[in-house]
């Protein structure tokens, strides 16, 4: 038994309810769902989520390189959210008035 499932038992079972209800098969099918949620989790840096949903993924049928593949879509959102950022650098610096000034730029 689990702390919460030990100490707000309604809690722990309403996101377990939750879980499945979400990740069954629907317009998409379970396999794709845990590979969503592996790019998800690497996203939000939960290790725990990661091996959890990997695991599962592989369960469904997924194969390392569609794992590896989804984790390489994580990279590359994670990596594009910061290309905004050199806007802000650029505003706080005042270091690019050319592109401030037209509106180009990244932003």
């Amino acid at each position: 038994m689990s702390f919460l499932e030990k100490n707000i038992p309604e809690t722990a079972e309403a996101f377990n309810e939750m879980r499945d209800s979400i990740l069954k098969d629907g317009a998409l099918d379970s396999r794709t769902k845990e590979l969503i949620a592996v790019a998800s989790s690497v996203l939000m840096r939960c290790e725990h989520c990661t091996e959890l949903h990997s695991k599962k993924a592989l369960s469904y049928g997924a194969t390392s390189e569609q794992i590896a593949e989804a984790i390489s879509v994580a990279m590359l959102v994670a990596a594009g959210s910061q290309i905004g950022w050199t806007d802000v650098y650029d505003s706080i610096l005042n270091t690019n008035k050319e592109d401030q000034a037209t509106g180009t730029g990244w932003g």
